[in-house]
């Protein structure tokens, strides 16, 4: 396993332990409807992103399911190699569970056309279709095996983001086919996601289409988001995005290859994590802080939460109100199980945090 995965997984671990879980808004703000939001590139921008003051929450437009397929018929049995090398054979897709940190895996199988399969659900999980499935977490990322067992999944598709990985040693043990998904998140391994939970549940066609059509989106709001985002180098905001877990004192910037890198940059701004060579995930120091010098703080809504908010976060992390984002109190958050899912509903993650940035007092 990877330092990078490594390092996700202590912040699943610590997150359990200190009470706070990666799943939806702390406060009143949930999904809202596409048809009660004007559309994207209809906004008016702020003339100078970089001078607002105030924070924002980045809500996403509830996206129903809309399978690919009506009727899928799974080609079984369906021979994977899966992301830890190891060959699984699945040969029964009638109880699934799909499991990981941000509720990712689940929802393709859903857009897949095989909800009606799924038998149980992860924190994270927790689109409309699925809420009313029984959870086989606890502690907010803490696999139980014997909800699992008892839900009798004939195929069980995760990754290295949820624990204890005994749990999962287990499953194997009792015979259930168990496919580990790659990890690693970001704008450039949606498709192959999306294509590697197709293959382990038979539907590679389904699995193109959704890829395509996921894509599609993504490039859509994309093109959308050129128009908002400042064309002048000088304009453009600096972002930086801290994972906080306050009672517990985890604070880490996130850089090249943590995923945040790669939507900060297609929302048009600049990482300055990135910037000033930070790698990965690693813990906040007051100098990397200060350096990087951003406009705006990007956070998970839980994460600001358990430090208090915008106030706390300046009492916890002095170092940030000797920055732009600090004195102007620019700190925009999301929902943690959507942030950094990169899904099929991706695109409107994409639009959500673009009126937060551009246009806040709209969004």
């Amino acid at each position: 396993m990877s330092l990078f995965r490594r390092a996700l997984m202590s912040f699943v671990a610590l997150a359990v332990l200190a009470g706070c879980s990666l799943n939806g808004p702390a406060g009143d703000a949930g999904p809202v409807a596409a048809a009660d939001r004007p559309a994207l590139d209809s906004l008016t921008p702020l003339d100078h992103p970089r001078e607002y003051a105030g924070p924002s929450t980045a809500v996403s437009s509830a996206a129903p399911v809309a399978p690919v397929v009506d009727d899928p018929r799974p080609a079984l049995p369906a021979t994977v190699t899966d992301a830890q090398g190891t060959t699984v054979t699945v040969t029964d897709t009638s109880r699934i569970l799909a499991l990981d940190l941000y509720g990712s895996t689940s929802r393709i199988v859903y857009e897949l056309g095989l909800g009606d399969s799924v038998v149980g659900r992860d924190t994270s999980s927790d689109f409309t279709e699925i809420i009313d499935k029984p959870l086989v977490t606890t502690n907010g990322h803490e696999l139980t095996g014997e909800a699992i067992l008892n839900l009798a999944p004939t195929l069980i598709i995760t990754d290295t983001t949820l624990g204890p990985w005994d749990v999962v040693l287990q499953m194997r043990d009792a015979g259930i086919p168990v496919v580990v998904m790659d990890a690693h998140r970001g704008l450039d391994t949606v498709a192959t996601l999306i294509t590697q939970v197709a293959a382990a549940v038979g539907l590679p066609e389904a699995g193109a289409a959704l890829s395509e059509r996921t894509q599609a989106e993504i490039d859509r709001v994309s093109t959308q988001i050129a128009r908002l985002a400042p064309a002048d180098p000088a304009e453009k905001l600096r972002v930086v995005f801290l994972y906080l877990r306050g009672s517990a004192g985890v604070y880490y910037l996130f850089g090249t290859g943590s995923g945040a890198d790669s939507l900060i940059s297609t929302l048009g701004g600049v990482d300055v994590a990135t910037e000033i060579g930070w790698q990965g995930m690693r813990p906040i120091t007051d100098e990397g802080l200060i350096a990087a010098q951003p406009d705006l703080i990007l956070v998970m809504t839980e994460g600001l939460a358990s430090v208090g908010g915008v106030d706390g976060l300046l009492e916890q992390l002095p170092a940030v109100a000797q920055t732009p984002a600090g004195e102007h109190r620019r700190v925009v958050d999301m929902a943690d199980s959507q942030l950094l899912g990169f899904g099929p509903t991706t695109a409107q993650t994409l639009d959500a945090l673009a009126r937060a940035f551009y246009a806040p007092d709209a969004a």
